[in-house]
């Protein structure tokens, strides 16, 4: 696998003209299970909902990296906030896409939703300066029972990919105000919404050999 990666991301790098190093493939872990159920990629059963409380854990177990490449290896990759603890940045931008993406839903039966990060990869300086790329993001999430903690729903893998800008495409964005942060935010926040009211509807952007590549 190292090989083969490391043969793709040298055709890439020289497609973009760049010279950025590549870190080996980290494990992608993504913490403990939520509870006691299978994660398993299924319909949820109670697509109408009122989520009255929303709990999005970052494990500590997942791996963040500060390396300014084109393509760091590791689980979170967050800078657009100052230096500081990226296990907590990140659960702040995830808690507040997920909170407005589940804000109007008034549904029969009301709800938790419990969110798990498994990968949180935006782009670095470099990336952001000179190419753009992926901003590759996966959660866990299921519904629970806000009297019983009874679950709801199987647990369920979303992937949820969103292009990411860079060069003057991304000053673009900055002068309307898309800053990294903010259109993640509301992508997060469609997405969620979508999951919950028609399971089935959602795909992942398919975004090319980079959105490949960062799940490696």
């Amino acid at each position: 696998m190292l090989i083969t990666r490391l043969t793709m991301t040298l055709g890439l790098c020289l497609s973009l003209v760049a010279c950025g190093a590549v870190e080996p493939p980290s494990r992608n872990a993504s913490g403990e299970p939520l509870a006691a159920i299978s994660p398993a990629i299924a319909p949820l059963p109670v697509p109408s909902v009122s989520v009255i409380d929303v709990q999005v854990v970052v494990p500590r177990s997942l791996r963040v990296t500060e390396a300014n490449l084109f393509l760091p290896s590791g689980d979170i990759v967050w800078r657009e906030d100052p230096a500081g603890d990226r296990y907590q940045q990140v659960q702040t931008i995830v808690q507040s896409a997920m909170e407005r993406g589940v804000a109007g839903m008034n549904g029969p039966v009301e709800a938790i939703l419990q969110v798990q990060l498994v990968r949180f990869h935006a782009l670095t300086e470099k990336a952001r300066k000179f190419t753009g790329g992926v901003h590759s993001i996966a959660f866990d999430m299921r519904l629970v029972d806000p009297a019983t903690g009874t679950p709801l729903s199987d647990v369920r893998r979303v992937e949820a990919d969103l292009e990411a800008y860079g060069g003057k495409a991304a000053i673009t964005a900055m002068a309307r105000g898309e800053t990294q942060k903010r259109r993640i935010t509301d992508h997060l926040a469609q997405v969620i919404q979508q999951v919950l009211v028609d399971p089935n509807s959602y795909r992942n952007a398919r975004l090319g050999l980079l959105q490949t590549l960062n799940k490696m």
